[in-house]
């Protein structure tokens, strides 16, 4: 018999799909206001989504196979994650009382809409709510700043790293922004995870940066979140950050790839964040950067990164 007033929804990937279905768990949160709504996500992603007011309880889960749900059944489970069979194999062992999803052949007893591959990121899972008669903004995205301190403020903020080489700008690329941008008087930052501690020191080193400005490895998720809300600017590829940037209203230069903007660029605020894409759409997760990226010259990241630094002053 399903527990009343549980809602468990799985996303366990990463920062910036988290940052995506803020919307889809705000219009779960308004259409069930008295539940318990429980995230299953990953455990470094905790500060972030103790952010979101849509969520009541972290359940920690690393990835797909490893949800460990050991109270009564939720009264609705939400695949968030994606389009199955294994999300939905996940959910269905815990036995919801009724389980959203969308459809795959693998499980005719779940009904559900079609996996629309056109739409953006954000707008995928509010549809898939809409197929449940719940209401959810797309534009929902913004979050209020952690409130512990930024261990830098009004810096501009370079993350070289992306989750897959075909999304990664090139290191010599970044440093001669980098090297720009600090010669017109902006205090540089390079950020990234424990992993990317040698791509961001690179980077860092041939735009004569110190090595005080390397954060890569110094950071969590939190204190991570905290440097771009008190950020002047973000200059990225198409990865989490990106999505830090929109949630907080920070400008933002985003260089997208194989993947076009309309597929997981900003929905709101249009004039805070350039995008910058050459129009080639490709393999996201191949194993060298992506034509079309190459293509993205450091002078017209610099314009854009100059036209956002102004309109803020100008605004300011």
């Amino acid at each position: 018999m399903a527990l009343t007033g549980t809602i468990l929804v799985l996303r366990a990937l990463g920062l910036g799909d988290l940052l995506t279905a803020v919307p889809a768990l705000r219009g779960l949160r308004a259409a069930y206001p008295d539940d318990r709504v429980v995230l299953a996500a990953p455990e470094p992603l905790r500060p972030l989504v103790e952010l979101i007011d849509a969520v009541d309880e972290l359940l920690p889960t690393p990835g797909l196979g490893a949800l460990r749900w050991s109270g009564a059944a939720p009264r609705l489970a939400v695949n968030l994650h994606g389009r199955g069979p294994q999300s939905i194999r996940d959910l269905a062992a815990v036995r919801p009382a009724s389980l959203l999803t969308h459809r795959h052949s693998d499980f005719p007893e779940f009904a559900g809409p079609r996996w629309p591959d056109e739409l953006h990121e954000v707008r995928r899972w509010c549809r898939l709510l809409e197929y449940a008669h719940i209401s959810a903004d797309p534009r929902a995205l913004l979050l209020p700043a952690p409130e512990i301190s930024a261990p830098e403020s009004n810096v501009i903020v370079i993350h070289p790293g992306a989750a897959s080489a075909a999304r990664r700008w090139p290191t010599t690329h970044f440093a001669e922004v980098s090297r720009r941008l600090g010669a017109d008087g902006h205090r540089v930052v390079v950020t990234g995870s424990a992993d990317e501690l040698a791509l961001a020191t690179a980077v860092a080193r041939a735009a004569g940066l110190p090595d005080s400005s390397v954060y890569a490895g110094r950071t969590d998720s939190a204190e991570l979140a905290a440097i771009v809300a008190d950020a002047a600017l973000v200059v990225c590829g198409d990865t989490g950050v990106g999505h830090l940037a929109t949630a907080f209203g920070t400008p933002s230069v985003l260089l997208f790839g194989p993947t076009p903007p309309h597929a997981w660029g900003p929905l709101i605020d249009a004039r805070k964040h350039a995008t910058l894409w050459a129009g080639e759409v490709g393999d996201p997760h191949a194993d060298r950067p992506h034509p079309g990226l190459l293509s993205l010259e450091p002078e017209r990241v610099l314009s854009a990164a100059a036209a956002l630094i102004g309109q803020a002053a100008r605004h300011g």
